[in-house]
C-alpha cells in the first residue's frame, strides 16, 4: 500500500506566506522559502505553493520564489497560480518545481491539461478544484474562489482525468480554514469515482481530522495549512499518531 501523505500548504502573495478563513481575513504568516525548508525538516511529505492573487491579477507566476525553494527544499513540492500555458509549466518545473497545479486556467482551457499531460507526463498535472455546495450540489469555483464557474464538480473531474490530471486536488470552501475537519463523504466519493491520487484540503483542526480523511475519506493524502503554520499541530506528532491509527505513514 502506498503511503499517505501529509502537505503544508502555502499560500503566497507578495511574496508571503498567508492564509485566511474561507478565502477572506488574510494574515501574514512567513517568508516561503524559509516556512518551506522548516517542514521539509520536520517530515512534511511534499509541499504546495500557491500564488493566490496570480489568475486574479492577471499576472505570471513567482519564479522567484521557485527557484529559492527549489535549492532550499529537499521534498517534492507544488506549485500553481497563474498558469495559463505549457511554456509557464516549463517554466515552473525548470524552476525546481515538481508539479504543477492549474485551476482557473484549466477551466477556461480543458485541452491545458491534455497538452501539459502530453509534454511532461501526467505525474506533473495537478488539477486543483475549489468547490462550494450551492442548490444542493457541489460547483466549481475559480480565481481564488471568487467566480463561480457552474460547471457541476462530478462533470470536472471526470474530464479532468480523462484529459490527463494525474493528481485531483480537492479544496472545499465552506471548510476551508474553519478547522471543523475535511468534507470527509465529499472526499470518499470522489476517490472511489478517479483512478487517480486524491489530496484532501480545507478543514483540518486536530489529528483525528487527518486520520478521518486518509480512512473514512479514502483519500491518498492530506492537506493543510493554519494548524501548521500557527503551530497547532507538529508534523512529526501528527505522523506518528497516524502511524499508531495503522495508517501507512513515512516516519522520519
Amino acid at each position: 500500500m502506498l503511503a499517505k501523505r501529509i502537505i503544508p500548504c502555502l499560500d503566497v502573495r507578495d511574496g508571503r506566506v498567508v492564509k485566511g478563513t474561507k478565502f477572506k481575513d488574510i494574515k501574514d504568516v512567513d517568508d516561503p522559502v524559509a516556512l518551506g525548508k522548516k517542514y521539509s525538516e520536520l517530515g512534511a511529505d511534499e509541499l504546495v505553493f500557491y500564488d493566490i492573487t496570480a489568475s486574479h491579477e492577471k499576472r505570471n507566476i513567482f519564479l522567484d520564489v521557485v527557484e529559492r525553494v527549489g535549492e532550499e527544499v529537499h521534498i517534492p513540492f507544488t506549485v500553481g497560480g497563474g498558469i495559463r500555458t505549457v511554456e509557464d509549466f516549463r517554466s515552473v518545473l525548470n524552476a525546481g518545481a515538481d508539479k504543477v497545479s492549474v485551476n482557473s486556467a484549466a477551466v477556461s482551457n480543458p485541452q491545458l491539461i491534455n497538452e501539459a499531460a502530453e509534454r511532461f507526463g501526467s505525474q506533473c498535472v495537478v488539477l486543483s478544484i475549489d468547490v462550494k455546495k450551492e442548490d444542493g450540489d457541489w460547483f466549481v469555483f475559480v480565481k481564488g474562489g471568487r467566480e463561480n464557474t457552474g460547471k457541476k464538480l462530478w462533470d470536472w473531474i471526470d474530464e479532468g482525468v480523462a484529459r490527463g490530471a494525474g493528481e485531483i486536488v480537492l479544496n472545499v470552501m465552506d471548510t476551508d480554514g474553519v478547522k471543523e475537519g475535511y468534507e470527509v463523504n465529499l472526499m470518499s466519493r470522489v476517490a472511489e469515482r478517479v483512478r487517480v491520487p486524491v489530496v484532501a484540503s480545507g478543514g483540518a483542526g486536530k489529528k483525528e481530522h487527518f486520520s478521518q480523511v486518509l480512512k473514512e475519506g479514502k483519500a491518498d493524502a492530506a492537506l493543510a495549512a493554519s494548524v501548521f503554520h500557527f503551530g497547532e499541530i507538529e508534523i512529526k506528532d501528527l505522523k506518528t499518531y497516524l502511524y499508531e491509527e495503522n495508517l501507512p505513514i513515512r516516519l522520519g
